[in-house]
Parts: structure tokens; C-alpha cells; sequence
């Protein structure tokens, strides 16, 4: 194959003119390019009044070292077609079926992989499939009535499925891990444009479709997805796992997949008394920041409404005057802040978007990097100490409600008494409070610095009337659960994986860690032992 890299052609061009564009490049007429397959889309928007996508493409010609020599161009270059490969079954005897924990993208993918190759996993969730999920949820945000195992954080797809399911991560990749991820999602049903778009997404409302597809694979090939099935306890005997809890129920477990999560905290506290080594780890925490989505594509764009880029997103960074990092994540065009809570009597927030994106409001996650020091507590669980004091006086700020103050109102540390032009898009209950009241300063300090610097690059970042709420203090995993080449835990028979065990920082990474974690249960043990 021939690629063809920085390809550019006018937003709103057709198929055909990128067809010709490709042939005017090789210098060989159009009929003789006999397939175009594009490897990657961006979009281009330096200059506003010439918007851009700029294409890297694989071609398909005769005689390609010819074409080769004749186009005469260092963005065209061979290249060979790169495939993800599973390992080949390893020797080791299997001691039982591989148990995985958590069905979020870790232990999904994972569970896939296994199921195909033949290991017919067990994976337990503690909460419920995700249709019945998303009825659980949705009385949440109603009527405030919070099921502890089956929340924005727990049940069938982990916690994207309630988010804006983007799947662009920055982990290096040579062995095609991302790209196998990705294939699966199409394979499930996510639209095949996100193969080659650079930052690809999926939405809320698409990927219960998919989760279920995939549960329905692993059942399918002989595994085995258990819900309302949250473990209560590790057996550990000799330094090795022996079998797991739920409920009144002991299962085998001698191969276990840990992919419990970010926010299961609980899960956290049982293995740390079961002397399973784990450490703190810095994480972010902050608030969520709502802008018309008109105003950030104006500025993204030139336009307020593009009939083909639609909503547009952004990714910011400060470095603030104290040395912490601030930085807007999980970017939600069209989108809503959410209820994310998954304990009584503590709040959290994130961000969703549908798949169209076609809500009012950008929302993203405006947080502050904290380290251990700041914790307030030692062990390995003292940013988990740290979230849940966040969490409470997030909750006792506004009775239980989403905590909500307009940044200008924040920076004057005074209560907000109404909306400006920024009308509130939210999932769950919400009401004004102080949020600067329940900040540590230096937070809020750090806050205000990041949005002021954020100004210079969105114009409007820093309008008085943006909404801010909080807490967000789910950004990633406050804990690491050491792993050794191999993905095994010290304690044997444990494989950490995912977001919760610390390893990943999104869905499109977990996945990738849950494709590593099963290859390397499958390159040592034979599935014919079973």
C-alpha cells in the first residue's frame, strides 16, 4: 500500500474530491487508484475563514515502487498494513475459569478476548445489566434515590457509559492495541468513522447498545456475566487467591481479573485488609464549567453553528504561580453535567453527551492536580479519604443537591441568587451554594488562576455568568495496585487492570489494558486445560 500523508481539502468537500486529491498527489489518474481507505482525519482550523480536514490515506495502485518514484513527495511512502495479534496459548496448566471483576471497558474487553480464545471467563458487577441501569439512574437524577451498586459509576459498562464516551488516548501503541479496540467498537456497533477520526467519540445513548452486544458475545462463547454480583471478599491462602465472595456464595478464583474501577472504594478497603499491596497516587479534583456551546464553537470555528464539524471541543493546560497543574478533561460538547454520586450522603459530578451533541451547553471538568501531600492522611487509601471529605461537604452544601455558583459569584467567594445567560443544563436535582466555601484555598486559588489563563485562548472562558458545580473528584483512580511484568499482583493469581487498579485514564485506555491483561493470562496458561 501506498500512504498518503497531509491530504487537506475544505470541510465541506465529497468523496470524490478526496479521490482526486489523492490521484493529483501520485500524479496518476484517478481511475487507476483501485481502493482509498482513510487512516485518519483531523480537523484543521488555524484559519477560520478556510477550515480544513487534513487526511492521512492508504492506497491501493499497480506498480506501487513506479508511482512511488513519479510522485515525488515526502508525504507519500510505503507502508505495510500493521494487525493486532492475540498470543498464542501458553503451557501452564489452567487452574479453573479466569474470574474478572467489573464489567466497565477493562473487564469487557478483556472478557471478550478470553471468550473468543477459548477461557470462557466468569465476570462479576456488582451492578445491573444496562438497561435496567439506566432506569436506575434516571430516578436518581428524578427523585435523588441512590442505589449504592448501580449508579453513574457501577453496572454493565462501567462509569463511560454515562459519559461522552470519547475514545482518543495518548498511550503509545505499536502492537495495534488501539486500533483492535476500536475495531471491536464497530464490530458492536459504534459508527466506522471512528477508526480514523481524531478524536473519536461514541456517546451515552450508543454505548448501552454496544455493552450489551459485547456481554452478549462473552455469554455466548461459553463465558458467563453475572450481575447484582458485588464481592464481598478475597480468600487468600500462601500468598495466593483462592477463591472470591459474593454474597453466600464462595467461586473459585485462582486467575482473577481486578477491573473493579476508580470508584470502588469499598472493594478498595477489603483488599487492603487482605494484605493485597496497593499505594496512593496523585490524582485531579475540582468543578465542572458550563459555557454556550455557540460561544465555543465561535471561537473553535468562527461560526456559531457548522453544518458539518458540528459542536466543537477544546483541551486546556495551565501551570499555575504554586507549580500544580490545572487542566480542563473529559471535554462534553453538547453536554450535560450529571449526578455522579455512588455513596450516600457524598456528591460527585461528571459529563455526558448523546451522540449528537446537540445540547445547549460545553461542559468539562476545570481540575487541579493533588499528591499524596496533600491527602491529609497516609496509607494507601488516603486519596480515597481525601475524595470522600470533598464528597461530604459537597453534599451538606446543598442538601444533597448538585452544588452550583456562577464563576464571577466564585471569585468573589459570594452566594450566586440567579442564572445569567448561561441557561443550566443538568442531569439530577441542583441548587446555588457556595462552593468556594467547602474548596481548600489552594484549590480554589488554582481554580481561578487556570480559568483567567483559559480566557486567553476561549474568549469567554472566564464570563462571571459561566456555571460552575462540584465536586468532580472522580477523574481517575486515587489508587495503584502494583503489578509486575507479567500484570500479576505480589499476591499470586490477582491481574490489576484498568482505571481502578491505576493503569489506564479513560475508556479507550482501560480497554487497551484489558486486551494486555488477557493476553498475558493467555500466553501462559492453555485453554485446553479447562
Amino acid at each position: 500500500m501506498i500512504r498518503i500523508n497531509q491530504l487537506k481539502l475544505k470541510v465541506d468537500h465529497t468523496e470524490e474530491e478526496l479521490w482526486l486529491k489523492a490521484a493529483k498527489t501520485l500524479r496518476m489518474p484517478v481511475e487507476e487508484i483501485e481502493v482509498l481507505k482513510i487512516i485518519k482525519q483531523s480537523i484543521d482550523a488555524r484559519k477560520k475563514e478556510e477550515l480544513h480536514f487534513t487526511y492521512t490515506v492508504d492506497v491501493k495502485v499497480q506498480n506501487e515502487k513506479t508511482v512511488l518514484h513519479r510522485a515525488k513527495n515526502v508525504n507519500v511512502v510505503l507502508t505495510e498494513k500493521k494487525v493486532y495479534r492475540f498470543p498464542v496459548n501458553g503451557t501452564e496448566a489452567m487452574p479453573g475459569r479466569p474470574v474478572i471483576i467489573g464489567a466497565g471497558p477493562a473487564g469487557l474487553f478483556c472478557g471478550v478476548m478470553l471468550a473468543r480464545n477459548g477461557y470462557r471467563p466468569i465476570l462479576l458487577e456488582r451492578g445491573q445489566a444496562v438497561d435496567e441501569r439506566r432506569k436506575a439512574v434516571d430516578e436518581f437524577w428524578k427523585n435523588g434515590t441512590l442505589k449504592q451498586d448501580c449508579n453513574v459509576q457501577f453496572g454493565e459498562g462501567g462509569a463511560g457509559t454515562f459519559s461522552d464516551g470519547k475514545l482518543n488516548t495518548l498511550v503509545k501503541d505499536p502492537l495495534m492495541r488501539n486500533r483492535k479496540v476500536l475495531e471491536l467498537f464497530v464490530e458492536f456497533g459504534a459508527d466506522p468513522s471512528i477508526l480514523y477520526m481524531n478524536k473519536p467519540h461514541i456517546g451515552t445513548d450508543v454505548l448501552g447498545g454496544i455493552v450489551k452486544k459485547m456481554r452478549e458475545e462473552i455469554n455466548r462463547l461459553g463465558g458467563e456475566v453475572r450481575f447484582n454480583s458485588r464481592v464481598t471478599d478475597f480468600i487468600i491462602k500462601d500468598g495466593k487467591l483462592s477463591s472470591v465472595v459474593v454474597g453466600e456464595e464462595e467461586i473459585s478464583a485462582e486467575i482473577l481479573v481486578l477491573a473493579i474501577g476508580h470508584s470502588s472504594r469499598d472493594t478498595f478497603e477489603i483488599l487492603e485488609k487482605r494484605g493485597v499491596p496497593m499505594e496512593a497516587k496523585s490524582f485531579a479534583v475540582g468543578l465542572r464549567i458550563q459555557h454556550p456551546q455557540d460561544n465555543v464553537n465561535s471561537c473553535q470555528y468562527g461560526v456559531k453553528n457548522h453544518p458539518v464539524l458540528g459542536a466543537a471541543d477544546y483541551k486546556l493546560t495551565h501551570q499555575s504561580s504554586s507549580g500544580r497543574g490545572i487542566y480542563t478533561f473529559c471535554m462534553c460538547p453538547g453536554g450535560y453535567v450529571v449526578n455522579a454520586s455512588s455513596e450516600d450522603n457524598m456528591l460527585a459530578v461528571n459529563g455526558m453527551s448523546y451522540h449528537n451533541r446537540a445540547g445547549k451547553n460545553a461542559n468539562s471538568a476545570l481540575i487541579v492536580t493533588v499528591t499524596p501531600e496533600d491527602f491529609g492522611a497516609t496509607g494507601p487509601l488516603s486519596g480515597v479519604h481525601y475524595q470522600r471529605e470533598l464528597e461530604k461537604a459537597a453534599y451538606l452544601s446543598c442538601e444533597g443537591k448538585i452544588p452550583v455558583q456562577l464563576y464571577g459569584d466564585f471569585k468573589k467567594g459570594q452566594l450566586s441568587n440567579g442564572f445569567g445567560d448561561v441557561e443550566p443544563a443538568f442531569k439530577g436535582q441542583y441548587g446555588f451554594s457556595s462552593i468556594s466555601d467547602f474548596l481548600p484555598a489552594y484549590l480554589s486559588e488554582a481554580l481561578i488562576e487556570g480559568v483567567e489563563a483559559f480566557d486567553r485562548k476561549i474568549k469567554g472562558f472566564s464570563r462571571p455568568d459561566a456555571i460552575l458545580a462540584g465536586v468532580e473528584s472522580r477523574t481517575s483512580s486515587p489508587v495503584r495496585i502494583p503489578r509486575d511484568d507479567v500484570f500479576e499482583s505480589s499476591i499470586k493469581g490477582i491481574y490489576p487492570c484498568g482505571e481502578g487498579a491505576g493503569y489506564a485514564g479513560g475508556i479507550t485506555s482501560a480497554a487497551m489494558d484489558g486486551l494486555k491483561v488477557a493476553e498475558a493470562i493467555a500466553s501462559r496458561f492453555n485453554k485446553l486445560s479447562l
